[in-house]
Parts: structure tokens; sequence; C-alpha cells
């Protein structure tokens, strides 16, 4: 089973229940790999602390000119959606850290005076904390395409093992790379306005796409109304609560797993694995 946790914006909690999540899940002795997907700022490790075993580069293809070949036709910049091509005067030039690599130039190019190279824009890591494993992207600074890492984070899933997502925060691009194929989402979610606003926002892309998926509430207190008030006319579950707790805010602070300081804290997540398993397709 593959269950990504998301949210609508930054600073809901997101990377703290998916390290947590994964965790619980291996301090019950289910092997366990936990994929950070937020490759822009990965924060993940940071928790875990794991011995990281590998690393492998990411390349993207983008094209090359050989300008004694090149008629100055102009082909190339027209097909190109996102102006990696672009002409001044009668002389091409090119802006590899736009280019998606999707061939299209050297398709259209009537002389071939284009060809490919690979532009490394970041890196994968692996590494392990007992059983839970983590795979990690990182995008060098700098450059501005996070989907290709995400991809090749998500190349590294394994079949028949259980996978955390953590999902870059928002409803853009790397988080529509990060969903394909999972089974269930999880939306951390802060009872303030401008949280309830963004949930909103991903709420409605996840029914676009099609995904189940549940909120676990972040920072409840005993007179939360605004996020519980949303989620019942929405008709979305809540999933979880995680209490407003200073202790678990201090924990956080010191980059400690929470299942692990607070282990009060471990019932709350298996709960959550058992209403994750109820929502999800053929109950993971």
């Amino acid at each position: 089973m593959i269950v990504a946790v998301a949210s609508g914006k930054g600073g809901t909690g997101k990377t703290t229940l998916a390290v947590n999540l994964a965790m619980s899940a291996a301090r019950s002795g289910r092997a366990v790999r936990l994929l950070d997907c937020d490759v822009e700022e990965p924060n993940c490790a940071l928790y875990l602390r794991p011995e990281i075993a590998r690393t492998a580069p990411v390349h993207v293809p983008v094209p090359v000119l050989d300008e004694a070949l090149c008629q100055e036709c102009g082909a190339c910049s027209r097909i190109c959606e996102f102006h990696a091509i672009a002409y001044f005067g009668h002389k091409p030039s090119l802006f590899p850290d736009l280019c998606h690599g999707c061939g299209g130039c050297m398709l259209v190019c009537p002389t071939g005076a284009l060809s490919e190279r690979g532009l490394e824009i970041g890196v994968v890591e692996e590494g392990a904390r007992g059983a839970c494993e983590l795979v990690q992207g990182r995008l060098l600074v700098g450059k501005p395409m996070s989907p290709p890492i995400i991809r090749e984070v998500r190349a590294r899933v394994r079949p028949g093992v259980l996978h955390v997502l953590d999902c870059p925060p928002g409803n853009s691009c790397p988080l529509v790379a990060s969903l394909r194929g999972v089974d269930f989402v999880v939306l951390a979610a802060e009872p303030t306005r401008f949280g309830v606003h963004d949930l909103g926002l991903v709420v409605e892309t996840l029914r676009q796409i099609g995904l189940p998926f549940g909120v676990v509430l972040n920072r409840d207190a005993p007179d939360e109304r605004l996020l519980t008030e949303y989620c019942r006319r929405e008709g979305v579950d809540i999933l979880a609560r995680i209490p407003d707790d200073r202790r678990i805010a201090e924990a956080g602070s010191r980059g400690e797993v929470l299942v692990e300081a607070l282990p009060e804290l471990q019932q709350v997540f298996e709960d959550l694995w058992t209403a994750i398993r109820a929502r999800a397709p053929a109950g993971g």
C-alpha cells in the first residue's frame, strides 16, 4: 500500500505526520519505506537521522547546439512550449534550466544540429533507521524543476512493501507528480482560516484526480470549530486529531520522533492506520 501525506500549505505538520506514520508502522513490526518527495526542502531525515547508504545523481536531457549545422530556421524555437530555445536576431539561444527534456526540438530540426546531454539537477539518497527505510530527493540550489527528481524517488517504490510519501505542500505540479499511483492521501490540516482555505484547494484537486483521502487535524483544541465545520460541510472524514500539546512542540523542535518521545501517541497513529485501511482500496 502507498499512503501519501499532503497539505494545502506549509507549516501544518505534514512532515511530522509522515515520519510518525512511518515510524509507528515500523515500531509495530512492519517493514516500511518513507519516500520524501518534498525535494525542494526534504526534512524527513532531520527526524529519522538515517545512515545514508546510497546516493545517485538525477539528470534531465537538454539540447546542445552545433552552430555549424544550424540553418537558423527557427523550428526548434517554435515547438518549445517552455521557451528553452529563443531567437535573438538570427542566432538561437538555449536556456537549459527551462528545458523539460521532451526532445521535440531535435525531432523538428532538419539538419540534426541539436543533440542531447545530461544536466544534473539533484540527487536521490537512500538510507535506513531500523525497519524504516528512507528515500529522499534533493533539488540542487538554483534548479527550477522538481518533478523529474520526484519521479526518481517514486521509481524506488517496491512491490509488496508499505510506503509512506511525504509530498510537497500546496496543490501544484510537484504534488500531482507525487500522487501518481498512490492508494490513499492523508491531509495534514491546521485549524486556522488560512489552513482551511488552502485545505479546500487541495481537497478540490484530489476530487478531480479521483483519489480517496481524509484529514488529520493537527493542533486540535477542545473549542476547535473552524476545521471541524468545514469537514462536516464538505463531507470530508477526520481520521485523527493531534492535540495542541506543548510537549509535542518541544519534541518536534528537538527533532525527535513523536511516537518515541511520547509513547502514548503510538496508539493515535495505530488508530490512524486502522482508519486508512478501512478507506483505502482493498483495505490496503
